[in-house]
């Protein structure tokens, strides 16, 4: 039988109970196996008893607990009321605050534990909270193996670092320093009660005029190194509590995500406090919280970027008190993490800022690194590199400048798929693999990174959603004139795809189809629906598509996440583009301007309290002000140009500043989406090209294409919705039965 791959996990496995199934696609054995056994969706604990009061976890999701600890709100009939934590008494831990009662539960043991509410006439009610290590893991599965330890090379000040871990989760014991800002820069503050003649004073974005001082706590989480800085000043302030928040913090909280994916995996990270001692979110009252596994060239992992978030949040809500939202922001790699957060896990971020955006790591960056070294490979070992003009070669890629095709394609881009090559100096030889000698050796690639997603075979490889079966490259190219009828057969026939250990072959790749859906599902392929379609965001960026010899952050890729993002929910209104500008905050910096737009976007949906879904407060609150903008190019901040940004458009910013190129699966023929891993097939069709090919020529490209061609006007194949909060448990390689 043939069945159609379009639709869910039930149909496209259906057949495999049978023993018998027939695809129409070339399907590899390894990818008929149980999805659903390496991840379920994740479901809160529910209230029992009465409904009298509401209990309720603020810090976080009441079945992922962390450390020990849990800020708790009892709403509701609050008189009279006793509370207890696994039948021990712990009223004492409550105060009156805000109407309720506010507490931070703490001892909490490994695993479940039941906190009761009991109260006058027979009152009683109960909620089950879970408990999992400070060390993790919560959802993001088993954790990575080897792991690096790097505190002794994370600096707190100049020459001043976390030194050696104390046990094997690289921990350390947390510590807190103090820093003052003088003219343009932060000093030490060893001894905070003392006033130092040059310590500036700030004025809040909520009014507040405090000494310029920042109290940054860094510790260990989930084997990450975190820090959090803020306005303190002991000397007036006291200790900082739930309860007793800084007098300087504006309730508002900045999570900063670092950039990078190349050499991301295996360990800690280094760094020091420069992420989180920012003058442009500190000096308006802004918390500020960032960790080594939030930067993608330490983790590029965007489901255990989501689990530091959470846990490394609830740590500080725990210390200070929720804050009214979080903003989310970062580039690049940053954007990767942000995106993937706010689709699959909403409620960490509130609103993001994003600069350099990928849509995902997956899809419009892997894609488009894999199709470069392919071209590279084309034009400079398989074909005579004198045969296609450079313009050529930048037609057939898409991009603007040529240069890109071997700088995505090799050290620029492409080694992120690479075992081998994509290790960072920490890693010791000894760990890595290698074929020969190491077949057992960790893996440098996003997809081995990512094996709890994507799950393993028996030999330990992870699957990957990686597939080129029936695209037809520079098929644009061809039709536009640019290449002839020789060039395109000739480049096709000998594309070639990749083996596992990205090792040239002259057969196209082909995807796990288990791979494709869990990238899908999962949302390391986001789609535009799950959370992202109820968070604002401001994407700005500068422009990058014509350097000579090449650069990874093009302007399509926003595009993409626009795309998808209309694709999803019928609009983007969520969805602001600024392109060109300053970049930094200054007095004219588009980041200064993003950040007080983000902040009154998200005041305004907060303060809302109607009952009106949150997809329609984050349309209805968007500031009337805040509107896809260009830069002009050139010195200097440039002239604003307000126009919607249109995809090579024919407006100012598109057609005259800031053109946008496209990549190689776009002149194939896929959508300015770029989100389908395996398409679906159809025949061969004349009525396709805009030149004649002879019945010989005609046969040759039969044969180049014996299932058919990319039909991109459908699906693609196992393509299925995003799920919010799944847990993962890790690779899983039980093989169905054919």
């Amino acid at each position: 039988m043939t069945i159609d791959l379009r639709g869910s996990r039930a149909v496209w496995l259906a057949g495999a109970a049978g023993c018998v199934l027939a695809l129409s696609l070339a399907t590899p054995a390894s990818a008929l196996y149980d999805v659903a056994a390496r991840w379920q969706p994740a479901v809160e604990h529910v209230q029992q008893g009465s409904n009298a009061v509401t209990i309720s976890t603020v810090s976080t999701r009441n079945d992922m607990v962390t450390g020990g600890n849990v800020l708790v709100r009892i709403d509701g009939s609050v008189n009279g009321l006793s509370v207890k934590v696994n039948g021990a008494d712990a009223t004492a831990s409550f105060q009156a605050m805000d109407g309720g009662l506010s507490g931070l539960v703490e001892g909490l043991d490994l695993g479940d534990n039941l906190i009761e509410v009991t109260g006058p006439n027979g009152l009683s009610a109960s909620l089950t909270v879970t408990n999992y290590p400070i060390t993790g893991p919560v959802f993001a599965g088993p954790q990575e193996q080897p792991f690096i330890c790097q505190t002794d090379a994370f600096e707190i000040s100049e020459g001043v670092t976390l030194g050696a871990p104390i046990d094997d989760d690289c921990s350390v014991v947390t510590r807190v320093d103090y820093f003052y800002r003088s003219g343009n820069e932060f000093k030490p503050l060893p001894d905070p009660t003392q006033r130092p003649a040059d310590l500036a004073t700030t004025t809040t974005s909520t009014g507040a005029t405090v000494p310029y001082i920042v109290r940054v706590e860094t510790g260990t989480i989930n084997r990450s190194i975190y820090n959090i800085a803020m306005l303190h000043d002991p000397a007036s302030d006291g200790e900082p509590s739930p309860t007793n928040p800084p007098a300087g913090w504006n309730d508002r909280l900045v999570y900063f995500y670092g950039g990078g994916c190349l050499g991301g995996y295996y360990r800690q990270g280094n760094g020091n406090t420069s992420a989180v001692l920012q003058d442009g979110w500190l000096r308006e009252g802004y918390a500020a919280v960032h960790s080594t596994l939030n930067v993608a060239g330490n983790n590029c992992n965007t489901m255990l970027s989501a689990e530091v978030s959470l846990m490394v949040k609830e740590h500080f809500i725990e210390q200070f008190g929720a804050p009214l939202f979080t903003i989310g922001t970062g580039s690049s790699g940053g954007s990767y993490q942000t995106q993937a957060i706010v689709t699959s896990y909403p409620g960490i971020l509130d609103g993001i800022i994003i600069g350099s955006v990928f849509a995902d790591v997956t899809t419009v960056t892997l894609f488009t690194l894999a199709d470069a070294r392919l071209l590279y490979h084309y034009f400079n070992e398989t074909n005579d590199p004198r045969t296609y003009y450079p313009w050529q070669q930048a037609a057939i890629s898409g991009f603007l400048a040529e240069g890109n095709i071997e700088f995505l394609g090799t050290t620029g881009g492409a080694l992120r798929i690479d075992p081998t090559e994509s290790f960072h100096a920490s890693i010791p030889a000894e760990l890595r693999y290698d074929p020969v000698n190491n077949p057992g050796g960790a893996r440098s690639t996003v997809y081995d990174h990512t094996v709890n997603v994507y799950g393993a075979s028996d030999d330990g490889f992870a699957y990957r959603p990686l597939d080129n079966v029936g695209v037809q490259y520079g098929l644009a190219a061809l039709n536009a004139g640019q290449i002839d009828k020789n060039m395109f057969l000739d480049l096709n026939a000998n594309i070639g795809g990749f083996d596992l250990d990205l090792n040239y072959v002259p057969e196209r790749h082909e995807a796990d189809l288990s791979a494709i859906e869990a990238a899908y599902r999962t949302g390391l392929i986001i789609d535009g629906a799950g959370g992202y379609s109820t968070t604002p965001v401001i994407d700005y960026r500068s422009y990058n598509d014509d350097p000579r010899d090449g650069n990874i952050h093009h302007l399509n890729h926003g595009f993409a996440t626009r795309a998808r993002l209309q694709a999803a929910n019928g609009d983007s209104y969520n969805h602001v583009m600024w392109v060109g500008g300053t970049n930094n905050y200054s007095a004219n910096g588009q980041l200064t301007e993003a950040f007080r737009q983000m902040d009154a976007w998200l005041t305004a949906i907060v303060s809302d309290r109607s009952a009106i879904p949150l997809y329609d407060k984050v349309r209805n609150h968007r500031p009337a002000d805040l509107v896809d903008t260009c830069w002009s190019a050139g010195p200097g901040p440039g002239i604003r140009i307000e126009e919607t940004q249109v995809y090579q458009g024919t407006g100012i910013c598109s057609s005259l500043y800031y053109p946008a190129g496209s990549s190689p699966r776009q002149v194939a023929g896929t959508g300015v989406a770029n989100d389908v891993v395996k398409c679906q097939l159809k025949p061969l069709d004349r009525s396709d090209y805009n030149v004649t090919f002879s019945n010989e020529e005609w046969a040759q490209l039969q044969e180049i294409f014996p299932g058919g061609v990319c039909d991109w006007t459908k699906p693609g194949v196992a393509q299925v919705p995003v799920e919010t909060w799944l847990r993962y448990t890790g690779a899983n390689t039980q093989v169905m039965t054919r």
